[in-house]
């Protein structure tokens, strides 16, 4: 496994982890799971926006080859195609929570213009 896989992995691993615990409600549903869960099918499409993949061919032929360790059941195009569209809502909330900044950076930034806004400029 060359050094580039391995940050391949890290990188997915970590985005699952994100993308599983702020992203994703599991509720228990009756019936059988889905498969993939929607964790991994959002951190997926995520992960093929993130790293650049135009076509989902290319993505899906990638994802066999090299991240089937990781994913150990993707669907098929016909089947990834019809889950991605009914998880575009959570493709949204997570690119647009991982776009925006963390908390910490409002509250810096706030105070920096509270500090300047109270600042006396004398002539």
């Amino acid at each position: 496994m060359s050094m580039c896989d391995e940050d391949l992995d890290t990188f997915l691993t970590a985005l699952y982890v994100y993308v599983d615990d702020h992203v994703v409600q599991t509720l228990p549903r009756p019936g059988r799971p889905k498969k993939p869960p929607d964790a991994e099918l959002v951190c997926l499409a995520v992960g093929q926006a993130l790293l650049g993949f135009p076509s989902e061919h290319h993505w899906l032929r990638f994802c066999y080859s090299r991240l089937g360790p990781m994913f150990p059941y993707l669907p098929k195009k016909p089947g990834y195609n019809k889950r991605i569209g009914a998880a575009g809502p959570l493709i949204v909330q997570a690119i647009a929570q991982l776009a925006a900044p963390p908390r910490r950076w409002r509250r810096v930034r706030r105070r920096r213009s509270r500090c300047a806004g109270s600042a006396s400029v004398s002539p």
